[in-house]
């Protein structure tokens, strides 16, 4: 009888003009505004789902694992698997895109993306919202089926303030997803997933990303993004103003924040040597202190999700097919936490058990974090 190799969960490595004005919502639409106070969680998860990425010695994502396959631990605690599917669960789609003056080079290229949205993301049975943020925070598409209605949405992005509120953003798109129908033992929901296409730059949010993620971890939204870069877009712009300027491009005349704390980041930071899940789990467990950087990583490892730079080679548009594939490949479990009902913060860790498993990589959430039931 051979023997069963375990592969441990891994996180995976992370690794301009005068503003025109505030987008204005379509007529009827509210503006949202993010969470003065985050929700409090007033009973225990009655259900942990995650995604499981699995990935072979070759990067090619393995598609012929059973619910048998697997292993699941919370604390400790071995659970049992009450729904497994494979990249067939419809997803409910929320996009944050951001629209501030400060990437307006890249406008064109991001309001060409609709379709992939559509075709390669949400897929036949899936809907999507548009939500877009620069210094204020816009809901620019309820949920549709429609795959039109989210193409039109996206081409006619306008271009914002320079601000960026991402962390209101997020604390919106994931109030947004917590309404949807998620899958039980019994009967199929949605996967909820909130889909970044930014900077991994905050600025004026009331909201901190910690609590954002503990909150997403207990809603079961994960987050994938795809990283702008200011600097890109700057060497993409063309020349129109060679007056001096009074501050950098992408800078703000006020000074920052007085004193920055101390965060697994901010000194590996200095020299490239960052551990992302790590910085996810502090982050949710420190929820009013603040991480700056590496904050779009940080939300997709605290997730399960991914974080994709189009810095280098890759394209806006062939990071989105990239997560298009991956959300149509990969596994989801959920389970029922037994054993394992302590407040705090919950790891969880994936294995498979199978006789070629100490050749595949797995990628899942690390954990959430449970509060203390109110009274």
């Amino acid at each position: 009888m051979g023997l069963l190799f375990a592969v441990t969960l891994v996180g995976a490595p992370a690794l301009a003009q005068a503003p025109s004005g505030p987008i204005p919502p379509k007529p009827g639409a509210e503006v949202q505004q993010a969470p003065k106070d985050m929700p409090k969680v007033k009973v225990q998860v009655a259900l942990v789902n995650t995604p499981v990425t699995v990935r072979d010695a070759r990067g090619e994502m393995v598609h012929d694992l059973e619910a048998r396959d697997f292993q699941i631990a919370d604390n400790g605690v071995t659970q049992q698997i009450s729904h497994f599917d494979m990249g067939g669960d419809p997803i409910s789609l929320v996009i944050l895109m951001e629209t501030s003056s400060r990437i307006e080079a890249l406008l064109p290229q991001v309001r060409k993306t609709g379709i992939l949205f559509t075709q390669t993301v949400m897929g036949p049975s899936g809907e999507a919202a548009v939500v877009g943020f620069n210094d204020s925070v816009d809901k620019l598409q309820d949920f549709t089926t429609n795959g039109d209605l989210i193409e039109n949405t996206i081409a006619h992005l306008g271009e914002g303030t320079s601000g960026s509120k991402l962390y209101d953003a997020m604390a919106v798109g994931v109030e947004m997803l917590s309404g949807r129908p998620e899958a039980t033992a019994d009967k199929p929901g949605r996967r909820r997933v909130l889909m970044i296409l930014s900077e991994a730059t905050d600025a004026g949010s009331d909201a901190k990303l910690g609590e954002v993620l503990r909150n997403a971890q207990l809603a079961n939204v994960t987050i994938y993004s795809v990283g702008l870069s200011t600097t890109r877009a700057e060497l993409q712009a063309k020349p129109k103003d060679t007056r001096p300027q009074l501050t950098p491009p992408g800078t703000f005349p006020l000074p920052p924040q007085p004193g920055t704390p101390q965060t697994p980041t901010s000194e590996a930071n200095r020299y490239g040597n960052i551990d992302i899940l790590a910085a996810a789990v502090w982050a949710v467990q420190h929820v009013h202190n603040q991480i700056k950087d590496h904050a779009l990583e940080v939300a997709a490892a605290a997730t399960g999700g991914a974080h994709l730079s189009t810095f280098k080679d890759r394209s806006i548009e062939k990071a989105i097919d990239e997560i298009g594939g991956e959300l149509h490949s990969q596994y989801t479990i959920s389970y029922t936490p037994t054993g394992a009902d302590s407040p705090g913060y919950h790891e969880i860790k994936v294995n498979v058990v199978r006789n070629d498993a100490k050749n595949l990589k797995v990628r899942a959430r690390p954990g959430y974090y449970l509060a203390v039931p109110e009274s």
